[in-house]
C-alpha cells in the first residue's frame, strides 16, 4: 500500500508540512520509510496501527541482518518516533511501540574542519581586486560569519540584509527561517561588494539576488563550490573539503571560544540539539588535548 493510499499517513504527511515544516526531501524519506515498514508488517499479518514492541524490535534485527545503514536505521527509529506521537496526541492509536525501545547512539564522523589560521588563509585567497574576486570575498566572508549552508547563501537576496542593524534573514529547509548577525567584518566586505562590484556584474540588469553570477543570476551551489576548491589551492589549504567546511568551522571556532550550545544551535538552524552536539565533542576533544600538553604544575 502505498503512501497516498494509508488514512494515517495521509494525516501524518499534513502534519509534517504544516506544523513541523520539513523539507520536501525529508517528508518524502519519512513517508517511504513508513510506507515500507507498514509494508513488512503486513507480510506478517499485522499493520502500522497495530505495531508493537515485538514487531519493531524484529523489523530492526531484520534491517540489521539486511545490512542496512546504521544511520538509515536512526533516520527510521525517528520517523517513527514523530508517526506514532502525532497519531498518540491526535487521538488516531493508543498504542506507540517506540516508547519502548530505546534508540542506540550511533557514532557519527567528526565534521571535517579547518584551523582558524587555514580560515583566514581562505578568505584572504580571493583576487579583490576584480568584481569576481570581491564578490567571493564577500560571500565567503558571509558564508563563514553566518555559519550558513551554501545553498543559503547563494539564494540570498538584497531584501534579507540588513545592514544597519547587521543582521541577516537566513530561509532554512521547508518554512523556517533565522535571524543571524552579521559581524563587523563581514558587514564591511558586503558593503564595499554591494558599492564596487555587484552593479558591475549584474550590468544594469534589475535583480535581487545578493551575489550574482558572472550573468547577473543567481549562482548554483556547484558553482560556488568550484570556487571555494579554487581558492582552496591558492591558499595552499591540501587537506580535502566539502561544501559544509567553513559552516563546520564557524560552529567549532565559536564552541572553541566559549559559545554556548544553544546558541551555536540556533545560529546554525538545527531543529534538534542532537544535530549540534557533535561540535561539542570536538571542541572538548580539542581542550582535552591542550590540557594534556601543558606542564603539570
Amino acid at each position: 500500500m502505498s503512501a497516498s493510499d494509508h488514512p494515517l499517513l495521509v494525516r501524518f504527511q499534513q502534519h509534517l508540512w504544516l506544523e513541523r515544516g520539513l523539507s520536501a526531501h525529508t517528508r518524502s524519506a519519512y513517508l517511504t520509510d513508513l510506507a515500507l515498514f507498514d509494508g513488512w508488517l503486513r507480510e506478517r499479518g499485522s499493520e502500522l496501527a497495530r505495531c508493537d514492541r515485538d514487531h519493531l524490535l524484529e523489523y530492526l534485527d531484520w534491517r540489521a541482518q539486511a545490512h542496512y545503514h546504521p544511520r538509515s536505521t536512526a533516520r527510521l527509529l525517528s520517523c517513527l518516533r514523530n508517526f506514532y506521537g502525532y497519531c498518540r496526541v491526535e487521538g488516531l492509536l493508543s498504542n506507540d511501540p517506540t516508547l519502548q525501545v530505546m534508540q542506540a547512539r550511533q557514532s557519527r564522523a567528526v565534521p571535517h574542519s579547518l584551523s582558524e589560521a587555514q580560515v583566514e588563509a581562505l578568505l584572504a585567497a580571493p583576487d579583490t581586486g576584480e568584481a569576481l574576486g570581491l564578490r567571493d570575498r564577500a560571500m565567503l566572508e558571509v558564508l563563514y560569519a553566518c555559519g550558513l549552508r551554501v545553498s543559503e547563501l547563494v539564494a540570498l537576496t538584497t531584501e534579507q540584509i540588513d545592514l544597519r542593524q547587521g543582521l541577516l534573514q537566513v530561509g532554512g529547509p521547508g518554512l523556517r527561517s533565522r535571524l543571524v548577525p552579521l559581524g563587523e567584518v563581514a558587514a564591511d566586505w558586503l558593503v564595499r561588494y554591494l558599492r564596487e562590484a555587484r552593479g558591475e556584474l549584474l550590468l544594469g540588469r534589475p535583480s535581487d539576488v545578493l551575489f550574482p553570477s558572472r550573468r547577473g543570476e543567481q549562482m548554483t551551489r556547484q558553482t560556488f563550490w568550484h570556487r571555494i576548491k579554487r581558492h582552496a589551492q591558492t591558499a595552499g589549504i591540501e587537506q580535502s573539503l566539502s561544501p559544509h567546511t567553513l559552516r563546520h568551522a564557524f560552529a567549532t571556532h565559536l564552541l572553541n571560544h566559549g559559545a554556548e550550545l544553544r546558541v551555536v544551535q540556533i545560529l546554525l538552524g538545527h531543529r534538534e540539539p542532537t544535530s549540534t552536539q557533535i561540535y561539542a565533542q570536538i571542541a572538548e576533544a580539542r581542550l582535552e588535548r591542550l590540557q594534556g600538553r601543558e606542564p603539570a604544575p
